[in-house]
């Protein structure tokens, strides 16, 4: 009868000792799987924030070349570098094709413009539309992102004259 108890005894630990092991590879994998999707997740968190400072850096250059009167002489800006966090280096470098004239079409004086008011448009003015393509480079890891950005510009018609052309 005891040599029966310690059988029952070793057997029930057997049993406790499988189970153990079984819950122990189950956590183990539930560990596993979690850092992956952690490391996923932290991979297409750093992509998304290199795209966006990517963009941000086209659109700082676009802004750049439409604060001065870039329908006049329109050129191409080559390796144009941007530091997005003010650390001193250069995070970006931005190629900006020479902005295109796609259309224009005479303003008139009735209609509305988000240029000028209602009525104040003088009849030689033009209402230009212009295409700007900005690529931009990662250096560190080789990445680009292109920007199309559209623009429109109030020009007089001498102005649309020479860029228009």
């Amino acid at each position: 009868m005891i040599g029966q108890l310690s059988r029952r005894a070793a057997q029930r630990g057997v049993i406790t000792l499988f189970l153990s092991l079984l819950m122990l590879l189950l956590i183990t994998g539930l560990v596993t799987a979690a850092f992956t999707m952690s490391t996923t997740n932290l991979r297409a968190v750093g992509n998304l924030q290199v795209r966006q400072e990517a963009l941000a850096a086209a659109q700082a250059i676009i802004e750049t070349e439409l604060s001065g009167p870039f329908y006049t002489t329109p050129t191409a800006l080559a390796d144009q570098p941007v530091d997005i966090d003010d650390d001193g280096t250069d995070d970006y470098l931005v190629d900006l094709a020479q902005p295109v004239c796609v259309m224009a079409v005479q303003a008139t004086i009735t209609s509305s413009s988000s240029v000028t008011l209602p009525g104040m448009t003088s009849a030689s003015a033009w209402n230009t539309t212009w295409e700007f393509v900005a690529t931009v480079t990662d250096p560190r890891s080789g990445a680009s992102v292109s920007v199309v950005q559209g623009v429109r510009a109030l020009l007089s018609e001498a102005e649309k004259n020479v860029s228009c052309a």
